[in-house]
């Protein structure tokens, strides 16, 4: 029997449970395991000298966390919050200690398990285009659905600079 290639062995790790949300018109997907929880959105109180897509930070029982607005992070036009926008709260990975943060989001869809046979790479945009976040592509119930590796949505010093900031 032959050793699985490189990308059959990324798909199988790619399939389980998302939390699935909408930004614009978009559909995207982050691992069910690092979504802490969901939450209305909350007073945001901004930190200067942040990036543009930092809103700010906002006390989780009394643990400041910074707060992301993935549209913002994702060079997307901003919108004013409504009812269903929310904070998904989530554990990133920041060298070997886990880093907990807030991403805005549209609104949040659903818990989709994603079988591997359902997972596509992310196609090649070309040279100019950073996919490095992105899992893969999801085909399933009739739509594509972006899956975002949340680990990888910011840099390294873009993560610092959130822990300094909170």
């Amino acid at each position: 029997m032959s050793e699985p290639t490189h990308s059959m062995t990324q798909t199988v790790d790619r399939a389980g449970k998302y939390l699935t949300f909408r930004l614009a018109n978009e559909e995207y997907g982050i691992e069910i395991l690092h979504v802490q929880e969901i939450i209305g959105m909350v007073p945001v109180t901004q930190v200067p000298q942040t990036p543009l897509f930092v809103r700010g930070v906002i006390n989780l029982r009394g643990k400041v966390i910074p707060v992301v607005d993935l549209r913002r992070k994702f060079g997307m036009q901003s919108i004013e919050d409504t009812e269903r926008t929310c904070i998904v709260v989530t554990q990133v990975s920041h060298g070997s200690e886990k880093v907990i943060m807030g991403f805005i989001v549209d609104e949040v869809s659903e818990v989709l398990d994603i079988p591997a046979s359902e997972i596509e790479d992310t196609p090649d945009f070309g040279a100019n285009l950073d996919t490095t976040y992105i899992l893969g592509m999801a085909k399933t119930k009739g739509s594509v659905k972006i899956l975002v590796d949340i680990d990888r949505v910011l840099a390294t010093e873009e993560l610092t600079q959130l822990n300094e900031a909170a």
